[in-house]
């Protein structure tokens, strides 16, 4: 595996706020070169206003393929090169499955899937030509379990998760690694001013997914996304970064009961599981 460079670049999407602003604060700090991204560049350009030769604020709508291109050209003409791609840009969608709006799902995924993909295909070609890299992808702990009234969020994400696990096993070899963050729940805007929810709202699912629809928005969580940040900034460093990073108390003992549960369920019907080869292939893979 190839060293990263001391003083790497570092493209980041969504840093208007939260863990996006953090990440970048963070990495110009400690010395790195910054290219902060958002939808509306006024929201980041103080980044730059601090430290305008080691960081490049440009707007980027991730759903944009060819603004992502441009945005993409625009840091190797700056700094000559992308060594950590952060695909952070995102937003939570408030829904039961069956009030989701058709329109604002499609959007959901163009935002957490396709427009991570885009940047990330656009920065491998350099990645596997230098032999070194790091893809950090956001994900969530509704990455690993569903959650009412956040289905269509939570399957956004667990495609990130898959994909991540399948783009980790093609670069490894060439140099490059990949790392899925899962937050659980942090003080940031995701809750907040960057929620949407459907205009469609059924009775029926009131003690459900209605819970979630309806939590008052304001509330204190319990993480802090500066100590979360300082874990991811150093995972990413680390000459062995992680594949999946959890972040928060909350997230941990989620994902260790759901895997728990997993197990559980699988083993229930373990015998009729294994029936289901043709004879004489017991032990197959």
């Amino acid at each position: 595996m190839t060293a990263m460079p001391a003083a790497s670049v570092w493209f980041i999407t969504g840093c208007s706020s939260g863990f996006g602003r953090e990440i970048a604060a963070r990495a110009a700090g400690q010395g790195h070169y910054v290219v902060a991204t958002a939808r509306d560049r006024q929201t980041v350009s103080e980044l730059e206003v601090q430290d305008p030769d080691a960081v490049l604020a440009l707007a980027l709508d991730v759903t944009d393929t060819q603004a992502c291109a441009r945005a993409v050209a625009e840091a190797e003409r700056r700094f000559g090169r992308v060594d950590v791609l952060v695909n952070n840009a995102g937003y939570g969608y408030y829904a039961a499955i069956e009030e989701g709006e058709d329109a604002a799902v499609r959007t959901l995924f163009d935002t957490h899937l396709f427009g991570l993909v885009t940047l990330t295909k656009l920065v491998l070609p350099g990645m596997r030509a230098r032999r070194h890299g790091r893809i950090v992808n956001f994900s969530s702990i509704g990455g690993v379990m569903g959650f009412p009234g956040t289905g269509y969020y939570c399957a956004a994400k667990f495609a990130v998760e898959g994909l991540s696990e399948a783009l980790s096993k093609e670069v490894e070899p060439l140099g490059i690694r990949v790392m899925v963050v899962e937050p659980g729940p942090f003080q940031t805007n995701f809750i907040g001013g960057s929620r949407k929810v459907s205009q469609i709202e059924i009775a029926d699912y009131a003690a459900t997914a209605g819970v979630y629809r309806h939590r008052a928005s304001d509330r204190k969580l319990p993480g802090d996304p500066v100590r979360a940040v300082r874990v991811i900034v150093e995972a990413v460093d680390a000459p062995n970064t992680p594949l999946r990073l959890l972040l928060g108390r909350s997230a941990y003992n989620r994902a260790t009961e759901k895997l728990a549960a997993m197990i559980k369920d699988y083993q229930v019907l373990k015998d009729r599981s294994l029936s289901a080869d043709f004879p004489g292939e017991e032990t197959g893979s």
